[in-house]
């Protein structure tokens, strides 16, 4: 008896703040990646699919991504992330 299926994974990649299409406010948005594996056995074998999501936190609209906007939203999150952190506080 051989027993195999699939399953979905989600991956959450990164909280970012945008505005969001369907009520037009501006509020954090999680990006998931979503990938769809095969079973044997009940143990995930290999990656049949993946996809990406942006979902709205305020009315819970979610939208599909490309691979290359997923890119651009994650580098741009890197470069707002770049700034310097404000040095230490000594005691004296």
């Amino acid at each position: 008896m051989l027993i195999f299926g699939f399953r979905s994974y989600v991956k959450n990649l990164a909280m970012l703040t945008l505005v969001c299409g369907r009520c037009h406010n501006p509020a954090a948005h999680r990006l998931s990646q979503i990938t769809r594996k095969f079973t044997l056995f009940f143990i995930p074998t290999f990656p049949i699919s993946r996809r990406y999501v942006l979902t709205c936190a305020a009315c819970g609209s979610a939208s599909k991504v490309t691979k290359e906007q997923k890119d651009e939203l994650l580098a741009g999150l890197q470069s707002s992330q770049a700034v310097t952190p404000p040095a230490p506080v000594t005691e004296q």
